[in-house]
């Protein structure tokens, strides 16, 4: 950051992350800033399906038995992804990549935006829509109007044994009523992200029964930072044509 206050001459930033919320208030005034978004669907599409088949496929607890040498035959109940009903918070590429694989596998999206659009709903239906989904999956971006969305009240509302899947940003999830939802067994999730990150070993999110925590790793695949070097270098081409590029961040008040 205090390079950036050493280049009189700057006037854009690119970063390769999807989101700008850790960057947005730190560039100099004067400067744009612009994320990756869109390169990064593939990969985060494709851990968010993997999270939710090994949750509902019991893969945590078989490789369990398998550390043990146990031939576990009927002792744990797997689930399928058929039928169910996925509740999708961030209609973005991210979201929308999701919603495609999702149906691929017979699951029905229900998508949710900051403002509704065809086929999708608006923030303000949000509350109404949370029960009657056995799949939350978060994609949305770290603002203002989403930190800590998923709180206590949000986390209550969703169904007995639901499955909440966390791709966007830490700080959207209150970890401490997750916690508590996890100790209890009343829910299950899947963490690509926390709050806060890393996680400290003693952390009790560590120990809680049905989650799988991996390391803020769902973009990490070979090709995904060819994918972010594409759409850097079309945000700068239209920053140098004299136009605002579509990735352009807004900065925070």
């Amino acid at each position: 950051m205090a390079l950036m206050e050493q280049m009189p001459y700057l006037r854009m930033v690119q970063i390769t992350a999807a989101g700008t919320d850790e960057w947005v208030n730190e560039v100099p005034e004067g400067v744009l800033l612009a994320g990756a978004r869109g390169a990064h669907a593939g990969p985060v599409s494709e851990w968010i399906l993997s999270a939710v088949l090994a949750q509902l496929r019991q893969w945590p607890a078989l490789v369990r038995y398998q550390d043990e040498h146990t031939w576990a035959h009927r002792r744990f109940d797997a689930d399928t992804l058929r039928g169910k009903r996925v509740l999708i918070v961030g209609a973005g590429s991210i979201g929308l990549a999701t919603a495609r694989l999702l149906g691929a596998f017979g699951a029905s999206s229900t998508l949710v935006a900051s403002a509704a659009r065809d086929g999708i709903h608006g923030a303000a239906e949000l509350p109404a829509l949370i029960g009657g989904h056995q799949v939350v999956v978060i994609t949305a971006p770290l603002n203002e109007a989403t930190l800590n969305l998923v709180d206590k009240d949000f986390l209550a509302a969703m169904e007995d044994r639901a499955l909440l899947v966390n791709a966007g940003r830490g700080k959207i999830v209150d970890t401490d009523a997750l916690v508590a939802e996890l100790q209890a067994g009343r829910l299950r999730a899947a963490l690509d992200v926390t709050e806060p990150e890393p996680l400290p070993e003693s952390h009790p999110l560590w120990s809680c029964s049905g989650v799988i925590i991996s390391p803020h790793s769902a973009r990490t695949v070979p090709g995904t930072n060819v994918l972010c070097y594409v759409v850097a270098m079309d945000q700068v081409k239209t920053y140098l044509s004299g136009q605002v590029p579509p990735n352009a961040a807004t900065r925070n008040i």
